[in-house]
């Protein structure tokens, strides 16, 4: 059934009892959007995300069983909206091929939010090292574009949740919540339509020496440094077995090849910040303010 005009968007989120994924649900329903929740049947029956659940039915969401293994399912829960959102950890980025089907056939979806969420798998420069992690997510690219589905994707680079904590900052992160809000100011905006959107907020962007910096002004006290070279965090990589040696790989790409700063917004897709200067995001000050 195509939208009615003027209206906003259905949107279906995929993946939406993960932390990401709640946020884009959350956000989704503060735009005045209606909201669709594609879920598996093993979670209703976790005490955690049941009770998730049952928050998002009272707020109005549309609750629908299914799994991106699922074909009829997937068909089914496209039928009724004109945007997904996939919110899937990345050792599913493959399993959204069947999804990608399901929206070839519904032929109604007028936007293709593909689980990424992360740095630009195009641009990155450590393919080969990073056990397909971004090949996988090109693939999907490659799939969504070839089938001629209206995409966008969302490069937020790494997320505050994933390595703040351990003070191992990359050279950009941000806020799931605020990653959701940006993602769904996309939706009704032609603007952002088969393009790459780009989170580098201004104020998110640290070298680690400055993140240490920052964090001995909060405490009060200075912190023993301990300097590693490239040739070392090579073999500490190559050394340590996957998937453990993740996080030192995504440290590589982001420090050592700076894989989320070295391309310009402007010659590679839109700048999220400046599209939508009026979301307030969480800065790295203020996120490292929380922790204390």
């Amino acid at each position: 059934m195509a939208m009615e005009t003027g209206s906003k968007s259905r949107i279906l989120v995929i993946g939406a009892t993960g932390t990401l994924g709640r946020n884009l649900v959350r956000a989704s329903l503060a735009a005045g959007h209606s909201t669709f929740a594609l879920v598996r049947e093993p979670a209703f029956s976790d005490p955690q995300k049941s009770l998730l659940l049952r928050s998002f039915s009272a707020d109005g969401v549309n609750i629908l069983k299914g799994s991106l293994q699922d074909f009829q399912s997937l068909l089914e829960a496209v039928k009724q909206v004109d945007v997904v959102i996939c919110a899937v950890p990345s050792n599913q980025t493959l399993n959204q091929k069947l999804l990608i089907q399901a929206i070839k056939e519904a032929g109604c979806i007028k936007r293709f939010v593909p689980s990424e969420f992360g740095a630009d798998p195009d641009k990155v420069q450590i393919l080969g090292m990073d056990h397909g992690h971004y090949e996988m997510k090109t693939e999907i690219r490659r799939c969504i574009e070839n089938e001629g589905i209206p995409y966008t994707y969302i490069s937020c680079n790494l997320l505050m949740r994933y390595l703040l904590p351990s003070l191992v900052q990359p050279a950009v992160s941000i806020m799931d919540i605020d990653v959701a809000t940006f993602t769904i100011c996309t939706i009704d905006d032609p603007r952002t339509l088969d393009t790459v959107l780009y989170l580098r907020p201004p104020g998110n962007v640290y070298s680690m020496n400055e993140l240490v910096e920052m964090w001995e002004m909060k405490i009060g006290k200075m912190l023993e440094k301990v300097y590693v070279p490239e040739e070392q965090l090579l073999r500490i990589i190559q050394e340590t077995p996957f998937p453990s040696n993740r996080h030192f790989i995504f440290i590589y790409s982001a420090f050592i090849k700076g894989d989320h700063t070295y391309f310009s917004i402007d010659s590679s897709g839109l700048d999220g910040c400046k599209l939508y200067p009026h979301v307030k995001y969480t800065t790295v000050s203020e996120y490292l303010d929380s922790l204390l």
